[in-house]
């Protein structure tokens, strides 16, 4: 297809049988309307002109739109609309103007990276530069918390009744249990104490306590929910530039532990807040010891300009 080129209408004229009702006789599919225009692409340099395709549906009735969206290409791109309500259906993709084969093959990929990148940016929030002055805040990855359910537990019967439920007392002296929302494991000890691991926030880690204290309690024991405290937040981020770390380790030597040999990651214990963190050649960091997240974000900034300090300039 030449680089300019227009495809105003296409439309398909095969007669069937009214869906609703036969008796009318022949009922004509409604007509698929294809508007190609070139735009100029949002991304630096693209391979090849970006085009807007937009199809238009005319109104038709319910029934219609499903029989028209059960033809492949179609229903493999986009769902059927409402039957109430305008239809336009727009996707963005790159394809070569001169193969139109190209345009069938990359539609698929490329209206599924549009849908990401949309939801990506829709989902992001603006940075606080007041209280993240490097503009990067770190991602809690795991909340570790502890509560007492005040009570003694008879494992083996938790592990016979309950769901999700592993007991091996020969390997550890607790049940394992899990449940899928939030997406937590659970140690159940004996003693009636009882840590809660896999959380991405402090809100999910005591509700996810809460649903497990609420399972003990089905099983006939009198458990209460007590002492509920978070122990650790692990979190992590990227700095976007690589790192020397053996200049950060001799500069640092007080507080920094590097053994490449042992563990590619250099261990930087940080006195106020007492935090850990893992630092990657890479760029990646990994914080952890925090009690509450307001320690993982100092301990962060704080680190951020000795990470710029000690920036490896790429050759």
């Amino acid at each position: 297809m030449p680089h300019g080129h227009r495809l105003q209408q296409v439309t398909s004229t095969a007669d069937r049988p009214h869906p609703v009702h036969p008796s009318a006789g022949p009922h004509p599919t409604p007509p698929i309307r294809i508007h190609i225009s070139p735009r100029p692409s949002p991304l630096p340099s693209p391979p090849h002109p970006l085009l807007a395709i937009t199809l238009a549906l005319p109104p038709s009735p319910a029934s219609d739109f499903r029989s028209l969206y059960k033809r492949p290409r179609i229903s493999k791109f986009f769902p059927p609309p409402p039957p109430s309500r305008a239809r336009s259906l727009p996707a963005l993709f790159f394809f070569p103007s001169s193969s139109p084969v190209g345009l069938i093959r990359g539609v698929r990929i490329w209206f599924l990276g549009v849908c990401m990148a949309a939801a990506a940016l829709e989902g992001s929030e603006p940075v606080d530069l007041v209280k993240h002055p490097s503009g990067i805040i770190p991602t809690l990855q795991n909340i570790v918390s502890t509560v007492n359910l005040d009570c003694k537990l008879d494992l083996k019967a938790i592990a016979l009744q309950a769901r999700n439920a592993e007991y091996n007392p020969k390997r550890f002296a607790a049940v394992i249990m899990r449940i899928r929302e939030p997406k937590t494991t659970a140690l159940i000890f004996a003693s009636g104490k009882m840590v809660c691991t896999g959380a991405k926030s402090e809100q999910q880690s005591k509700l996810a306590a809460r649903k497990y204290a609420r399972i003990i309690q089905k099983l006939g024991f009198a458990a209460k929910f007590k002492d509920f405290k978070i122990q650790n937040i692990v979190g992590s981020c990227d700095v976007k530039f690589p790192i020397r770390l053996e200049g950060l380790a001799y500069s640092h030597g007080a507080f920094s532990s590097y053994e490449p040999e042992l563990f590619p990651g250099l261990i930087y214990r940080m006195k106020q807040p007492k935090i850990v963190l893992l630092i990657f050649v890479s760029g990646k960091i990994v914080l952890t010891g925090a009690k509450v997240r307001d320690e993982t974000y100092t301990a962060f900034e704080n680190i951020y300009p000795v990470l710029t300090e000690f920036r490896k300039v790429q050759q």
